[in-house]
């Protein structure tokens, strides 16, 4: 059975998710995006081995515990899209500039496409491509258990943020629609920031997208 535990990381309380395979304890951790020691120490109560890392996207409260927790757990590094190198390769000077905690730097061991399909044992998650909030932004779908990681792109409620460099608001509402209001209603999300919601419960009330489901 695929088990879920959202750890709210950073002062901006981003949902790192540990996944984990309930038999082998074979785990992933999507969006480390700070509190390394915290991330390790949930872990460990868990009793798990962590086989990778996966990121949406390159902003550094998502990304910002990779580069330490690798020096630890030596594991691949998944994700994101290559659009957002530029991204990762600023995360020490971004961090500075938020008076944030310098992170370790991030290596990439698997830039995504979209399209692709990796596996937690027997569990298998689709990667989707949604640009807008960043350039190479993606996200994980896994249709046996209906559960959608959207990263920043999509939230209880809201939209991701077009006001960072090669943010394009048009192509955010265009991955929504496409890669996400294309699943079943019943879908349920984990979004970066915030509350679990749902595609049908989104089509329907989120302000932000009035009028364009589907």
């Amino acid at each position: 059975m695929l088990q879920v535990k959202i750890v709210p990381v950073t002062a901006f309380a981003q949902n790192c998710s540990i996944v984990w395979d309930s038999v082998t304890k074979d785990a992933i951790l999507i969006d480390a995006g700070g509190d390394a020691q915290r991330l390790r120490q949930e872990v460990d109560a868990l009793g798990l081995t962590v086989k990778a890392m996966w990121l949406t996207h390159g902003h550094f409260d998502h990304a910002g515990a990779v580069g330490e927790l690798n020096q630890y757990w030596d594991v691949p590094v998944i994700g994101p899209h290559q659009d957002d190198a530029f991204w990762l390769d600023m995360i020490q000077d971004v961090c500075a500039r938020y008076h944030f905690p310098i992170p370790q730097p991030v290596e990439v061991t698997q830039w995504l496409k979209g399209g692709e399909v990796l596996t937690l044992g027997e569990h298998q998650f689709e990667v989707r491509f949604t640009p807008g909030h960043t350039p190479g932004h993606v996200i994980f779908y896994n249709a046996e258990n209906k559960l959608l990681w959207t990263g920043d792109v999509l939230f209880k409620g809201s939209i991701g943020r077009t006001d960072f460099p090669k943010s394009n608001h048009a192509q955010l509402i265009e991955s929504i629609q496409t890669q996400c209001f294309t699943l079943p209603d019943d879908t349920r999300f984990i979004c970066g920031h915030g509350e679990m919601s749902t595609i049908g419960y989104e089509k329907q009330h989120n302000p932000f997208l009035s009028g364009k489901a589907g």
